[in-house]
C-alpha cells in the first residue's frame, strides 16, 4: 500500500493539480510534451488507423476509437506511475514488433491468395477486439514517449496531462487517416508497408540490438510514402478517365 501511495499519491493531491493549472511555466512544458507525444506517436496513429479499418462501418469505428481512447487514458495513468520501471519491460516491445510484422505479412499473404482472402473476409472483427488491440498497441508505443516525457519534466501531473492531451490529438490524426484510406484505397497498401517498417524499427530498438532509428527519419519516410501513393492514385484515376 505504501508503494502505491508513493507511485500514485501525487495524482490525488488537489493542491498539486491547482499549482500546475496556475503555473504558466507548467503549461509551457505541457504544450512541449503534447508536441513530443504527437511526434513520437506518428507511427502509432498509422497503426490505429489500420486497426480501425478492420471494422465495417463508421459507427463501429468511432465506437472503437472512443473505447480505445478511454482504455489508453487508464493505461497511461498506470504507466506514468510505473515509468521508472518501464525500461525493464523490453520484451513488451519485442512482442509488439512481432505482432506488427505478422499483421503486415498476413495482409500481403491474403492479398496474393484470393481464395484465402474470401475466407478471411467472412470473419468480422468486433469493436471489443479492435479496442483491445488499440490499447495494447498504445501501451507498447507509449513506453518511449513516457520515458522521454519524464526527461522533460519530473512532475508526474504535468507528464500525465501532456500525455492525455497527446493521446486525444493522436486519435484525431487516426480518424483523419481512416477517412483518407476510404477515399484513397492505395493508402491502405502503403499503411501495411509502413507497419512492417514500424515493426522492424521497434524490434531493432529492443535488446539485444538497441539500434534506434531516428523518429525524424520515419517522418521523412512517411511523407515520401504519402506523396508517392497520392501520385499513384492520381495517375490511376487519370488512366480511368482516358
Amino acid at each position: 500500500m505504501t508503494i502505491l501511495a508513493k507511485l500514485y499519491g501525487p495524482f490525488f493531491d488537489g493542491k498539486a493539480w491547482l499549482a500546475v493549472f496556475q503555473s504558466s511555466h507548467a503549461w509551457s512544458i505541457i504544450i512541449s510534451l503534447i508536441l513530443l507525444e504527437c511526434l513520437l506517436s506518428v507511427d502509432n496513429s498509422l497503426v490505429l488507423a489500420t486497426l480501425t479499418n478492420e471494422l465495417s462501418n463508421k459507427k463501429q469505428q468511432d465506437e472503437a476509437l472512443g473505447i480505445g481512447m478511454l482504455g489508453s487514458y487508464i493505461a497511461r495513468f498506470i504507466m506514468v506511475g510505473l515509468a521508472v520501471y518501464l525500461i525493464r519491460y523490453a520484451w513488451i516491445k519485442i512482442i509488439g514488433a512481432l505482432y506488427l510484422i505478422y499483421l503486415s505479412l498476413s495482409y500481403f499473404y491474403h492479398l496474393h491468395s484470393p481464395e484465402k482472402t474470401k475466407k478471411v473476409k467472412t470473419v468480422k472483427a468486433s469493436v471489443g477486439q479492435v479496442s483491445l488491440k488499440m490499447v495494447a498497441m498504445d501501451v507498447i508505443f507509449s513506453i518511449d514517449s513516457v520515458i522521454a516525457a519524464l526527461g522533460v519534466s519530473k512532475n508526474p501531473i504535468i507528464v500525465l496531462i501532456g500525455g492525455l492531451i497527446g493521446i486525444l490529438a493522436m486519435r484525431l490524426v487516426a480518424q483523419i487517416m481512416v477517412k483518407l484510406m476510404v477515399k484513397i484505397p492505395e493508402l491502405n497498401l502503403m499503411a501495411y508497408i509502413l507497419i512492417f517498417f514500424i515493426g522492424i524499427k521497434l524490434l531493432l530498438s529492443a535488446p539485444p540490438f538497441r539500434i534506434e532509428i531516428p523518429d525524424y527519419l520515419f517522418a521523412i519516410i512517411l511523407l515520401v510514402s504519402i506523396i508517392i501513393t497520392l501520385l499513384i492514385h492520381f495517375f490511376k484515376r487519370r488512366k480511368l478517365k482516358i
